[in-house]
């Protein structure tokens, strides 16, 4: 192999293309057919969206789940159910996608932005009570890339302090913490299955819980305000249309049979794409907590550190991997640091509501140094990790020369 870096005109260590996605087949187009032949279309007349929801939330160890078009109206809804409105403060991670934050924001909410630890990039549950005012109502823990957060942690704060837990499980589906699939260990749990998710209908998102007086709120809220057994034009409550399509419910159906094998792979490959780059100084996986018993690995976060690799920044060894063949993304900006955010913020809530947003060292330490490689990759071979590794290695030599 040339040791001639391809970002500099050598030769890759790989020209080969990763598993494309979505992956699907003649399961997903036989639902599909039965459901433009049946003449139902939309939920409210068609039986697939109700038995996606059941299905979808048992295998997440949860009573009820309600479909929506996506996670981030999943998210709103969820925060509607909990009686979350205007004023009231919500604690979340800086380090997530920004619908984390926007969904409080859409129901008049002011989010608290807490630290994560450095170890996992998951939300900090030590950093939690410190940031509790008569003003919380919700604690957001995030599953980021598949693992889940420290929900000892964050149950305890939340029990002590009588505040309700929605997990944001946007990433995590099939990851479960003690045994017990996230989602189903808070009061709600939320799940996205927009286009590059594990699962996914192109969009889409799931709301599920335990709780059969809040399932009742959060089916009413998703169907404009109606009661479960109620007449069609009685509204208990101002809701809003926010039903999935027989359609998305159809392809999601078929996903969800083919998870469990896809999540085998990806467990396989990260072990072994883990292991391998333990051997690459300055190159480290985020840390697995041992009461982790079930990963989703939508993604394979690294931290990289640029003294190993001769100075050079992790935007350039991001380039320099696709030049090799190894697509890679520098992953989040952390929240605090993103201008819609801090406009809404100010705008909404005046100046002073931006004072804790320099507190949050350790999700701006993973907003310079963290690497993604998604879950498509993990898709991949024994051969396609060894190559990951062995491009890492490659550069990692030529810059430290």
């Amino acid at each position: 192999m040339s040791e001639q870096l391809a970002v500099d005109g050598g030769r890759p260590v790989r020209t080969a293309p990763f598993p494309v996605w979505p992956v699907w087949g003649e399961r997903e187009e036989e639902l599909l057919l039965a459901v433009l032949h049946s003449g139902h279309w939309g939920e409210l007349s068609g039986t697939n969206v109700a038995e996606f929801g059941q299905a979808f939330a048992s295998f997440q160890g949860a009573a009820y789940g309600i479909c929506v078009p996506n996670g981030t109206l999943a998210l709103e809804l969820a925060l509607q159910a909990l009686g979350v409105g205007a004023g009231d403060e919500i604690i979340t991670t800086a380090y997530t996608f920004i619908a984390t934050a926007s969904s409080a924001f859409a129901v008049g909410a002011h989010p608290i932005f807490v630290d994560i630890d450095p170890a996992t990039n998951n939300i900090d549950p030590a950093r939690i009570a410190a940031a509790i005012t008569p003003r919380t109502k919700a604690i957001v823990p995030v599953h980021i890339g598949g693992q889940p957060a420290d929900m000892d942690g964050v149950l305890e704060v939340a029990r002590t302090h009588g505040i309700p837990v929605l997990e944001d499980a946007a990433q995590a589906w099939g990851a479960a913490w003690r045994g017990t699939r996230v989602g189903a260990l808070g009061h709600l749990g939320t799940f996205s299955f927009q286009e590059s998710k594990n699962i996914t209908a192109g969009e889409g998102g799931i709301v599920v819980t335990n709780d059969r007086a809040l399932r009742d709120r959060v089916w009413s809220i998703h169907n404009v305000g109606r009661v479960p057994e109620g007449a069609w034009y009685h509204h208990a409550v101002l809701g809003r249309n926010l039903r999935m399509t027989e359609w998305q419910g159809a392809i999601l159906t078929a996903q969800l049979e083919r998870l469990p094998d896809a999540m085998a792979t990806r467990s396989r490959n990260a072990a072994r794409l883990t292991s391998l780059l333990e051997e690459i100084p300055g190159l480290r996986a985020t840390t697995v907590d041992p009461r982790v018993t079930e990963h989703a690995w939508h993604l394979i976060q690294l931290i990289y550190d640029p003294s190993a690799f001769g100075g050079h920044t992790r935007d350039e060894f991001i380039r320099a991997l696709a030049a090799e063949g190894i697509p890679a993304s520098a992953g989040y900006v952390p929240l605090t640091r993103a201008p819609a955010i801090r406009d809404t913020l100010r705008d909404r809530f005046g100046p002073a509501s931006l004072t804790n947003l320099a507190e949050v060292p350790n999700a701006d330490a993973a907003g310079e140094h963290t690497i993604w490689l998604m879950q498509t990759v993990l898709l991949g071979t024994d051969e396609d990790m060894d190559q990951i590794a062995a491009a890492a290695r490659k550069i990692q030599r030529a810059w430290s020369r």
